[in-house]
């Protein structure tokens, strides 16, 4: 076992796990609340933001669609206006471009109105458009009735990321897989990477992502949950001229997917998805990619069959758009009537690490659980790029009252 021995000084004061945007803005926050306080982050890649950062559609969420009073809708509201000052601060790609939300049936037009009502209480202003009025944002986009949420936009969340690492003073060791941990809560954290090395610290902040919940078992506490991965596969548009910005459906409240969408991005691309099925890896990008371990622990939780009892025709739907481009063509069509299957052209696929509880409850808000000497960040999928400042403010304010704790 690797053992802390209190003989041997501390290599550092705050062990962060994960050097994907969350793991590298709590880094940068405790050496802005703390300076002077040591921060070494173990990063398992040979660079930062290569998961969950990295492969996504590059938006900058409003903040529109979660609970009031939830986690999410505060973070996101104050961390979206805060990653927009930063990235100007910074000289990081990013355009503020609005996005339009659009009901193609009637049956959507409720869910939309309520949508309204969520965004005026989160402080997000909002309009109201009628199917005509839809043109003069998007002229080849149809429905019945949209809005429009100014605040929304788009960046360069590795570029974020490689500034957080650099103005955060932090040691980034990348390369550095965490295989075992040792916690004493008189002492502190002990970890060993795969490669041998043995790093000490006061205090551990688990930002693993896709591997959250195993490295909370490996430092000795239950999560109570476990991730299970959702592959996000997306398009390039062949005629990006059919869009001039960020166009969403009406998401279904009954999930924390909110399906697939045009993105136009900082280069002037056109990214179309993403769609939601299970991977058969905690870093499955494609069907091809299985491995037996992580895919015999995702189905030995209880959770995941009784949240797939819940979800199966939903699941069924974003599997058929999965394998067959024909049908992917088709959900976008109801947004963008103009597109053809031949202007789809599949790029690279992003992987949710999806918290799913016990009984099956798909964790709709961050979710961060403290223990001694450790915090673990458990929930944390979009908008988590949007809202990392402030998540890693809290979480800073956190690690840093157990450091005072002794």
């Amino acid at each position: 076992m690797v053992q802390v021995r209190s003989a041997v000084a501390h290599d550092c004061d705050v062990l962060v796990i994960g050097g994907g945007i969350v793991g590298l803005s709590t880094a940068y926050a405790i050496t802005r609340a703390a300076p002077g306080t040591r921060v070494i982050v173990l990063e398992k890649e040979p660079g930062p933001a290569r998961h969950q950062t990295g492969r996504n559609s590059g938006v900058i969420h409003s903040g529109i669609y979660y609970r009031p009073g939830s986690l999410k809708a505060a973070y996101a509201v104050r961390g979206a206006a805060e990653m927009v000052k930063f990235c100007a601060e910074y000289g990081i790609a990013h355009a503020v471009t609005g996005k339009l939300i659009v009901a193609t049936e009637r049956a959507e037009l409720p869910r939309l109105h309520a949508l309204v009502q969520r965004g005026r209480e989160n402080g997000i202003p909002v309009r109201e458009l009628g199917g005509a009025q839809i043109a003069e944002y998007e002229p080849e986009v149809r429905g019945l009735a949209a809005i429009h949420v100014g605040t929304t936009g788009v960046c360069d969340f590795v570029g974020v990321a490689r500034r957080l690492a650099d103005a955060s003073g932090a040691e980034i060791r990348y390369g550095s897989r965490v295989v075992q941990v040792d916690r004493r809560p008189e002492r502190g954290v002990a970890v060993r990477t795969a490669r041998g090395d043995v790093v000490r610290g006061r205090a551990l902040v688990n930002c693993a992502g896709l591997y959250c919940d195993e490295v909370a078992r490996l430092t000795g506490d239950d999560p109570e949950m476990r991730i299970v991965p959702f592959r996000g596969e997306y398009y390039t548009l062949d005629r990006p001229e059919l869009v001039r910005g960020l166009v969403y459906p009406v998401p279904d409240p009954a999930f924390p997917f909110l399906g697939v969408h045009l993105t136009r991005g900082i280069d002037g691309g056109v990214h179309i998805g993403p769609n939601a099925v299970p991977a058969l890896a905690r870093e499955g990008y494609g069907w091809g990619v299985v491995r037996p371990r992580e895919l015999a622990g995702t189905l030995a939780w209880p959770g995941t069959w009784r949240m797939a009892a819940r979800h199966w025709r939903y699941g069924a739907g974003e599997l058929r758009r999965s394998l067959s481009r024909r049908a992917f063509t088709e959900a976008v069509r109801r947004l963008l009537p103009a597109v053809r299957e031949d202007d789809l052209i599949r790029t690279a696929a992003g992987v949710r690490a999806q918290a799913v509880l016990r009984d099956g409850t798909l964790a709709d808000d961050f979710l961060i659980k403290e223990s001694p000497r450790a915090i673990h960040i458990l929930n944390a999928p979009s908008p988590a790029a949007t809202a990392s400042l402030p998540i890693g403010r809290e979480v800073a304010r956190r690690v840093l009252a157990l450091l005072e704790e002794g």
